[in-house]
């Protein structure tokens, strides 16, 4: 037997517990849709974001906030993985105009918070989040979830930043039952040949994939435990429920929360 719907989970909720709840802030789950080594599933930064959004808000609601959970969008900013099986990529001129429908359809409806929930590195939310403020009177807030808090101390190898200890130890938690441990790589990245273009503080270039990892991953995932992947999430979801809680209680004109 399924378990009980969650009013605070959109996909999940009836209209009439929709009117009940009364969200002031919505929170988008964003991931996306790419290989994550041999041993982790391609919708990995899919549930992850979903998972943490959801413990996140039931958190924060059961403190008094009124969030509500919004289906997730599964693609992001993969143009560098093409070469992988079914990976799908989403242009940033896409990703602008999925992000200014669902917040023109929140403002609509008197939604006035939006909380932009994401879990893939590729996506870069901070241009196109100004743009929808430029147009819209809504106040949105971008959460990289894999960087709300310091993990190195929870984590035999912390390096890497894709299907790396850290990602591998959260999906041994949430979704055990996808992943393939046996089959982990070393998630060994290629060592830069520009050492001052790749190491220099403010100085960025975009990665091509093929070239800089075998097995897609990068960062070794193979002492990742479930038991870890418990002390991760929580840590995320107690750096993450704060903040919507404050934020739904938020008065407008209370700095940063300022509309124009």
């Amino acid at each position: 037997m399924s378990a009980e719907p969650r009013p605070f989970v959109l996909h999940e909720s009836t209209y009439k517990q929709a009117m009940t709840l009364k969200p002031n802030v919505a929170v988008l789950p964003w991931g996306a849709t790419e290989a994550h080594g041999y041993h982790l599933p391609y919708g990995t930064d899919v549930v992850e974001a979903v998972r943490v959004g959801e413990a996140s808000v039931e958190a924060a609601n059961a403190r008094g906030a009124r969030c509500v959970l919004l289906p997730a969008v599964p693609f992001g900013v993969n143009h560098t993985q093409l070469y992988q099986v079914a990976t799908i990529t989403m242009r940033a001129r896409t990703q602008l105009a999925v992000l200014f429908d669902v917040a023109d359809s929140l403002v609509r409806q008197k939604i006035d918070r939006l909380v932009l929930l994401n879990f893939h590195g590729g996506n870069n939310f901070k241009g196109i989040i100004r743009d929808v403020l430029l147009e819209l009177p809504i106040f949105i807030v971008l959460v990289d979830g894999f960087k709300v808090a310091n993990f190195d101390d929870l984590l035999v190898n912390p390096g890497g930043d894709h299907a790396n200890e850290f990602e591998t130890s959260l999906m041994l938690h949430m979704q055990p039952d996808w992943v393939d441990m046996p089959s982990a790589g070393e998630g060994r990245a290629a060592p830069s040949e520009l050492p001052a273009l790749s190491s220099t503080p403010g100085v960025w270039a975009p990665r091509d994939w093929q070239s800089a990892t075998a097995d897609t991953g990068i960062g070794d995932p193979r002492e990742a435990t479930a038991e870890q992947g418990e002390v991760l999430f929580r840590r995320i979801v107690d750096s993450i429920a704060p903040i919507l809680l404050e934020l739904s209680r938020a008065q407008r004109g209370q700095f940063p929360f300022v509309i124009r």
